[in-house]
């Protein structure tokens, strides 16, 4: 026999979808990157409200973030639990023919 046409780490891509549910949190707790500050931290009422702004769409984009992340690590946690399904089924069937 010789080497397989396909082969699935699936040990990796479960710690892919680890990696991702990390992001996710960390995304979902830091909403609002200027939460917090104000004039006497930044020192001008112009790179505040700048700095304001750039949070509110931040958290705007960081919401679509994190819900694609969720399903991402939804997905190759997913595809991790059907390789290994498939690679056990395929393992009984050929067990089953050898046993012929």
């Amino acid at each position: 026999m010789g080497e397989p046409d396909l082969a699935a780490d699936t040990q990796r891509i479960r710690q892919c979808s680890a990696a991702l549910k990390r992001i996710h949190d960390e995304f979902d707790k830091h909403a609002d990157p200027s939460e917090g500050y104000g004039r006497s931290d930044i020192g001008s009422d112009l790179l505040t409200d700048v700095f304001h702004d750039f949070g509110s769409n931040w958290k705007v984009h960081r919401t679509k973030l994190t819900e694609e992340l969720e399903k991402l690590a939804k997905i190759t946690e997913q595809a991790a639990e059907t390789y290994d399904q498939v690679d056990s089924e395929l393992a009984k069937a050929l067990r089953g023919e050898d046993a012929k």
